[in-house]
């Protein structure tokens, strides 16, 4: 009977399982998770959970009884230190091994730690994994002065549910701008006034130098010198993919895990998905490491399909979303080579829509409480349509007539 291991317990390993139990695959399969949790969701970490209004009951893919079910070996709690190549070994953090015919390298990506005095005070974060969060959630019921390093996804979203605790809340970015990397200025401007609404208070230009304090933070110092009253520090500076025990392995990596459009590395019988991998993608013409859901999910069912023998390109437009308040910001496609904005809707409705387009394709869309028409969005986008901008300014023009 051939043996899988899947090295990593996130969104692409739970995938990978699914994929195969739902094809019929008779293999003994065997999952290492660094943490005791069983697999869970992790956007949730930052949104519902942090608010109460998602259980921690809800946050995991499966119940224990699923694995036992279809007989998956559950290693939690336990860490792969090495993967012998020659001998299909890996060896785990307790000496013990596991012998494999094929593997699976889902081990995602981990948060970009800063350097800088003061960083081991206590109430200091990164919000990454569960145990992170249940961490953040409790301090926030005492903290009265929150500052957030980043104005990113993760840092805006914690901003707006500290803010609606009546928490103190400044976000110290280096950029001019929220979401500097990801959204058009109009959509940075939009949410920037949205959290000043809040009460939240944005201080750009400018980076941590560093957190004085007793055993918790006073103040946060700034690169200019100025000082921000804080008691609570959630850092959120990116994270980096984890590809070093893969590379260590003889496994082709460069800003991730080397893989094709069939999720293999260059070593037969050895496979990545998720966050860790860096992968061709034919629609948009290029090479590119992604960190959204969307893509562990679908890579995932790429990788299983080839262990199968049945492979199936990987062929998908990004997206991804970001809760903030009561608003959804959902994005479609790479809007970096764009040369054309186009507005659909008001920003006075709180609902609207803006196209990038490279001459008159449309390359992306950033959806702002319009999930319905996001939707068509994600089938125009990969359609690599040609529109006139003057059909998509227009709310009269039904986005379903435009898909070819």
């Amino acid at each position: 009977m051939e043996s899988l291991v899947i090295i990593g317990a996130g969104q692409s390993a739970v995938q990978c399982i699914t994929s195969l139990k739902k094809e019929g695959y008779e293999g003994s399969i065997t999952l290492i998770g660094e943490e005791e949790h069983l697999p869970y969701q992790r956007p949730p970490l930052s949104k519902g959970f942090l608010e109460d209004s998602v259980a921690k009951e809800r946050l995991y893919f499966k119940k224990l009884d699923y694995f036992i079910e279809n007989k998956v070996q559950l290693k939690l709690g336990a860490s792969a230190n090495q993967v012998n190549v020659a001998s299909k070994e890996v060896i785990l953090s307790d000496d013990s091994k596991l012998n494999f015919d094929k593997l699976v390298f889902a081990t995602g990506s981990r948060v970009r730690k800063l350097d800088f005095p003061g960083k081991d005070l206590s109430s200091i974060y990164y919000l990454r994994g569960l145990d992170d969060a249940e961490e953040i959630k409790n301090d926030l019921e005492i903290s009265k002065d929150l500052v957030i390093i980043g104005a990113g996804y993760i840092g805006l979203e914690v901003a707006a549910i500290a803010s609606q605790k009546g928490i103190s809340v400044t976000v110290l970015e280096m950029a001019d701008r929220v979401m500097n990397r990801t959204v058009d200025k109009q959509i940075s401007e939009y949410y920037r006034k949205l959290h000043e609404e809040h009460g939240v208070n944005f201080k750009f230009n400018s980076s941590l130098e560093a957190i004085k304090g007793g055993e918790k933070p006073d103040v946060v110092i700034c690169s200019d010198g100025s000082e921000i009253k804080a008691d609570m520090v959630v850092i959120g500076a990116g994270i980096i993919p984890n590809y070093e025990l893969a590379e260590q392995s003889g496994v082709s990596c460069d800003n991730g895990i080397s893989v094709n459009e069939f999720g293999q590395t260059n070593i037969k019988d050895i496979f990545a998905c998720g966050d860790c991998t860096n992968h061709p993608n034919k629609l948009l013409e290029m090479q590119l490491r992604l960190e959204s859901v969307h893509n562990a999910m679908e890579q995932s069912k790429t990788v299983a399909s080839a262990i199968l023998g049945r492979p199936i390109e990987y062929n998908q437009v990004p997206w991804f979303w970001s809760d903030q308040y009561d608003h959804k910001l959902q994005i479609v496609g790479l809007s970096g080579k764009h040369n054309q904005v186009v507005m659909r809707g008001n920003l006075e409705d709180k609902k609207f829509m803006l196209f990038y387009m490279l001459d008159d394709e449309l390359i992306a869309v950033d959806a702002v409480n319009n999930s319905k028409e996001f939707l068509i969005c994600r089938k125009l986008v990969a359609n690599k349509v040609t529109i006139k901008p003057e059909m998509i300014s227009d709310t009269e023009t039904n986005l379903n007539d435009l898909i070819t």
